[in-house]
Order: structure tokens, then sequence, then C-alpha cells
């Protein structure tokens, strides 16, 4: 009996991680010291500040994948797993180096293989991120026909002087928020259950209040943040000095546990965050999955990011020079709330 007798095509594994390393060669620079295949990917740090810091974390993309599997679409979804990362590090002001991603499937096909991680390399290459290594494993038995999942982690830094970590957040400031494009990668599995289980919809059928079909709307990429935050993170704007961490005091990446769960992870002792609904509009596809689901606005709130995907904590005097930068990036926000004293937490208010 052979390998391939048990379900594992060790030759189509080599052809796809043929392609993976001309992929990932794409994203690197000096500072990767070798070719992926080796049992770690090597990256320097040459060139670093003496303060610096090491940023990582590690995601998924969630049942998403479902939607990608019955469309036989898998670019997207790589994109959206390097936005994600990018975008948890971010928030702590951290600029993105390496990146590592996992594939599992039961039966490898090189083309899909190829298809998802040409998505994690382009967005690396946007993102200034090398892709140093992964893993690509074949399990049969363990997945069903056409599935896979896929994971990955990111390595960042930023100066130890320049962390953002909700520290100096204080009664009065102010709360924007950036606009997200759709679900993210956040509350899927309501979302199919209640627009492809229970109200029957199909992912072909065009929506009228989405203006596209609920496939397309589904697939929307997991925006990235990375290059708005950036210019507010310096030390200088309009002429003035700002120490350590720019012009923003907090940042809050609306993932799982949406609205309601995400900003407490970065209230000081004595900050409440008060949104004020109705500041923003939230998209079309949350309030389809709220009316066909009849799901109660607590836990549209703590699923899904309803059309927030980023909020910014800024002080009052900066308000200005925050909204000079956003408008000149022709970013669309809204100004969603105020911190307030009390017990760390989510308030909203009408």
């Amino acid at each position: 009996m052979r390998y391939s007798d048990a379900g594992v095509n060790i030759d189509a594994a080599q052809r796809a991680k043929q392609r993976i390393k001309q992929l990932a060669r794409r994203t690197f620079n000096p500072r990767v010291l070798r070719e992926v295949g080796a049992f770690g990917g090597f990256f320097a740090l040459d060139g670093l500040p003496r303060d610096a810091v090491l940023v990582s974390s590690v995601d998924g993309v969630g049942t998403k994948l479902k939607i990608a599997f019955a469309m036989g679409r898998h670019s997207t979804v790589g994109a959206d797993l390097v936005h994600h990362c990018v975008n948890d590090i971010a928030v702590h002001g951290a600029a993105p180096l390496f990146f590592l991603d996992y594939l599992a499937t039961g039966r490898l096909e090189p083309e899909v293989v190829v298809e998802i991680v040409a998505g994690v390399a382009d967005a690396c290459r946007e993102n200034g991120c090398a892709l140093v290594g992964g893993e690509t494993a074949e399990m049969p038995g363990f997945y069903a026909a056409g599935e896979y999942d896929l994971a990955g982690s990111i390595v960042g830094w930023v100066r130890r002087s320049r962390i953002i970590d909700g520290s100096r957040i204080e009664p009065g400031d102010v709360v924007l928020g950036l606009a997200s494009e759709g679900l993210h990668t956040n509350g899927y599995s309501l979302a199919r259950k209640v627009l492809l289980e229970d109200a029957g919809l199909k992912l072909n059928q065009t929506v009228p209040e989405l203006g596209r079909t609920l496939g397309d709307e589904l697939l929307a990429p997991h925006r990235c943040y990375g290059r708005v935050i950036k210019p507010l993170l310096e030390n200088r704007h309009g002429g003035k000095s700002r120490a350590r961490t720019g012009l923003l005091k907090g940042l809050v990446h609306i993932t799982g546990g949406g609205l309601t769960e995400n900003p407490p992870r970065i209230l000081p002792a004595g900050c409440r965050m008060e949104i004020r609904l109705g500041s923003w509009p939230v998209p079309p596809v949350f309030e389809l999955i709220a009316r066909l689901g009849r799901v109660p606005e607590e836990d549209m709130r703590r699923t899904f990011n309803l059309g927030i995907g980023m909020m910014l904590v800024v002080s009052e005097r900066d308000l200005d020079a925050v909204t000079l930068v956003l408008r000149r990036q022709r970013e669309l926000f809204w100004s969603i709330g105020r911190i307030a004293p009390g017990r760390p937490g989510v308030k909203y208010t009408s």
C-alpha cells in the first residue's frame, strides 16, 4: 500500500508548493533570509530601533469559508485573512513585518491551494508584509469534500514609546467610526443560518436591497485599515507635536463580539464608551439579516460590525486634525460616540 492509497497525494502537494514558493518570493524584501520550504522562516530585524517591540496575532476566516466553497471562489478569503491580522496589530500602532499561513484540507487540489495563497501573497505585498512560510496539510477523512480550513499569523513591530493600548483614554474623548465593507469575517454562522437555511435565499440570487447577488455581498472583502491609520500615528500634524502615539489614543478592530464586546478590550478603568445609535448608516445586509431572522438588536450588536469596521478614540482637541487626515484620504467616517465616566463597557444612546 502506498501513501496515495490512504488519500494523500504527495506529488500534488509538491506541485502546489512549488507555485507557492513563487508567490511568496514576490513578497520578499532584503530582511527575508531564506526561501519558503525550510523548517522555519528567517527574517532579520536589521534596521529596527533598539526600543522596537514585536506585536503578533493569529486568526482565521471562520465560516465565511463556507461561502467560498459554495461559490468556488477562493482568492478573496486569502486576502481576508491577511487584512484581519494586519488590523489586529495596527490597533496597537504596529506595522507588519512577516506573515505565515496554515491551510488544511481533506484532498489537496493544487489549483485551489494556489488561488488561496495568491490572495494571501497579494494582500501581503499591499501591506509591505513578507510571506515567509506556512503549512499545507492534506488530511483525508477529516474535512468534507471540497472544504478546507485557513488560518494565519502575523508579526509586526512598534516602538515601545508608541504602543497604543488605550491607557491614555479619558472621559470627553471622541469616538470615530470607519466604514466596513459588509460582514468582514465575523457573524457568518448566524448570517448563513438566517439567509441561506431559514429564508432560503440563493448565493447567485440578486437581492434588490443589496443591489448585487447575495454571494457577492457575503464575499465582500475584509477591509484593511493599516494605511488609513498610519498617518495618524505620526508625531506631528498641523504643526502640533504629539508625543507617543500621535493623534490616536485608542483603536478598536470590530471583529468577533461586534460593537458591544470589542471596545472594552482597550478601555481603562473609569471609562465607558457611549455609542450613539443612528449616527451612521447601517448597510442593508445587516438590516436584511435582522428582519428575516427577527434577530434581537442586542444580538446584532454583539455579533456584527453593523457598518463600523474600526473605531478611533481621539482627544476633542485633536478632532479637527484627525478629520483633516481622514478626509485627505477620502475615508468614509462618522462621529459615533464619546467616552464617559463609568465602568469599562459600552452603552448605547439615541
